[in-house]
């Protein structure tokens, strides 16, 4: 018999082992499921992960854009993963994204056709402040009511994409789109342009913020006394207390910050690679930001690499859906196996296996 014995402490080895462990039992697990498919594992396995960066006929355009879709997820993944630490559990981001996104988008087509250098700066922090105020909603119920920080951040999400798509199809829709839903292109609009600040590397505002976050937090963590009751408050709610931390003005700091990050990354995503408002603008990068936080261990710098190597999941799954044939849903279910497996795998950071009948 496979018992679990807990550890004494939580194993350092192991929770530097768990991720790459994780990435590599998802790379055999996606490898079986492509193979059910009827595609070459292997070729699949190496368009994901190898063409994007290696490839001469590929790396050009993929490597830019390597950076494009990590910025949003890593940008997300920093304000999650505070809030994680700390055992607030914000799963509603994706909605705190959208209505980033739709505020500062707003504001921008409120002033259109001003020609001002100003109309950017203040759409992104409408976009922040649109985030925030969000986020607020689970942090108030939660801090007044004592409600589920959990279900009311999820349930919100689905309010925000009704919002998202009556947007796109009424009081943003671009007049001169010949009826069709969605708002201006922001992108090619001048004065919200998010255009790449060094060229042909994707490296736009939103993806400066993102390294700038990873910063932040990770001073935020080892050198400011916030991120000592963060960490104190996940990992012994009692004692925060009685070291004088507060646990509403946690929530609603934790709540807050994510939900402005979020923000920021929807306005940054709508006035550069997304370009408008639309039905389908939200591509998940909410929810992904979930398994980016986990799979970078909470750790800011963690959380930067695993936003790479999410985002190299994204290029590569589109790359092998356009080579290879592959279904969409199986590279979101390859996608899905990250966590999956860094969650299985993690059970070995605080308990040991051991063979033999119970005692």
């Amino acid at each position: 018999m496979i018992r679990l014995v807990p550890r004494a402490e939580p194993s350092t080895a192991w929770t530097i082992a768990t991720p790459i462990l994780a990435v590599l039992l998802t790379m055999i697990a996606g490898g079986l499921m492509f193979a059910a498919l009827g595609k070459d594992p292997f070729e699949s396995i190496r368009t994901i992960f190898w063409d994007p960066l290696f490839h001469p006929q590929f790396a050009g355009y993929s490597r830019p854009q390597l950076l494009v879709k990590a910025g949003p997820l890593i940008l997300i993944a920093i304000g999650l993963s505070l809030g994680f630490r700390a055992g607030v559990w914000n799963i509603g981001a994706e909605g705190q994204y959208i209505v980033g996104a739709l505020a500062g988008a707003g504001t921008a087509l409120a002033l259109y056709p001003l020609e001002a250098w100003w109309i950017f700066p203040l759409a992104v922090l409408i976009g922040a402040l649109g985030g925030w105020a969000w986020a607020m909603i689970p942090a108030l119920l939660k801090t007044r009511f004592r409600t589920n920080e959990i279900l009311v951040s999820l349930l919100l999400v689905y309010v925000a994409e009704a919002l998202l798509a009556s947007m796109s199809l009424g009081l943003m829709r671009n007049p001169e789109g010949g009826g069709f839903p969605g708002s201006r292109n922001l992108a090619r609009w001048e004065p919200t342009a998010n255009a790449e600040l060094i060229g042909g590397t994707g490296m736009h505002w939103g993806v400066l913020t993102a390294f700038l976050a990873v910063i932040a937090a990770y001073v935020l963590l080892t050198r400011h006394i916030r991120g000592f009751h963060l960490r104190l408050a996940g990992q012994s709610p009692r004692a925060a207390r009685f070291a004088g931390v507060e646990p509403n003005r946690l929530v609603i700091f934790c709540l807050g910050v994510s939900g402005a990050l979020a923000g920021l990354a929807g306005i940054f995503e709508v006035t550069g690679p997304a370009g408008q408002i639309s039905i389908d603008f939200n591509v998940g990068y909410g929810f992904t930001a979930i398994i980016v936080a986990f799979l970078g261990r909470l750790h800011p710098v963690g959380i930067l690499l695993a936003g790479l190597l999410m985002a190299l999941t994204y290029i590569g799954g589109e790359l092998a859906q356009l080579m290879l044939g592959l279904p969409a849903a199986a590279i979101q279910a390859f996608q899905g196996m990250l966590l999956f497996f860094l969650l299985a795998v993690d059970v070995l950071t605080n308990y040991r296996l051991r063979l033999g009948a119970v005692a």
